[in-house]
């Protein structure tokens, strides 16, 4: 029996590097070669929400490792071009991130107390801010370290959150609820110019409200838009059922159609452990 050829890279974290090294070599993939940290961009993108999806779904080992692995290529990718123009390599970004994660956990790698992880975030936000007056910029806020390009939900509560920490949160979840009642009200009490702003800050006091009651936002209208396409799903079979166009019925006629779809989507609401969806990024 023919021996099995030999692996063209090692055991262990260092095998997707020494891929992305090949697959760059001068001898490696065309396509590969080509590529730019702007031009891998959206892959990495991509892979991100991929993983996230694997996640949402549920226990599936093989899925989610397959999707990992796609997202730790393209972090491969990423050191592998860097690395070429002699700005950095692959040991660097790990010994980096390891000394910076080492160096925010003094109660895990060295002799400081914390009472509980609410504790852990402040002295976090507290050791960043630290952090950038030494590294000469003092005016640096924690909201100015979550990355604009996140989508507006998951952005804003991201700011919230970070702003929280610092002590800034001057709203109950009481108070939060009368503030998205009132700029409801207010938003179709106005123009369509004004309307865009008090749409803006019906928004955020919804933001508001979810971290309040624990809820991550994002996730939450994902499962409501989950739950909206499921009944809509229901509501279209049964207009093809009855040989009906959505325009063939008055609009009364169509909610009680819409209506016989609650509680019949397939959709499930989101999972309790997920409801909170974390404490937020340590990074």
């Amino acid at each position: 029996m023919a021996e099995p050829p030999e692996r063209p890279y090692p055991d262990g974290i260092e095998a997707i590097f020494e891929v992305a090294r090949r697959l760059r070599a001068p001898d490696g993939c065309p396509w590969d070669r080509e590529q730019t940290h702007q031009s891998l961009r959206p892959y990495l993108l991509e892979e991100t929400y991929e993983v996230l999806e694997a996640i949402d779904r549920g226990p599936d080992d093989v899925r989610l490792r397959e999707e990992l692995g796609d997202l730790l290529l393209q972090v491969a990718m990423h050191a592998a071009i860097a690395e070429e123009q002699g700005r950095f390599d692959a040991v660097q970004v790990s010994e980096m991130a390891a000394a910076k994660i080492v160096a925010r956990h003094p109660h895990v790698f060295g002799d400081a107390r914390v009472a509980d992880a609410e504790e852990v975030l402040r002295n976090w936000e507290q050791r960043k801010l630290d952090e950038a007056a030494q590294a000469g910029r003092p005016e640096e806020t924690p909201l100015d370290r979550v990355p604009s390009a996140m989508p507006a939900l998951a952005w804003v509560h991201g700011m919230q959150k970070r702003a929280a920490r610092v002590g800034f949160d001057p709203e109950s979840a009481a108070e939060a609820a009368e503030a998205v009642a009132a700029r409801a009200r207010e938003a179709v009490a106005v123009d369509q110019e004004e309307a865009f702003r008090c749409v803006g800050d019906l928004l955020l006091s919804v933001v508001t409200l979810a971290r309040k009651l624990r809820v991550s936002p994002e996730d939450a209208l994902r499962a409501a838009g989950q739950r909206f396409r499921d009944r809509f799903a229901l509501m279209h079979r049964e207009l093809l059922a009855r040989g009906l166009g959505y325009r063939d019925l008055d609009p009364a006629e169509l909610k009680a159609v819409w209506d016989r779809t609650e509680g019949e989507s397939s959709s499930a609401s989101t999972p309790p452990e997920r409801r909170g969806h974390g404490r937020g990024r340590l990074l």
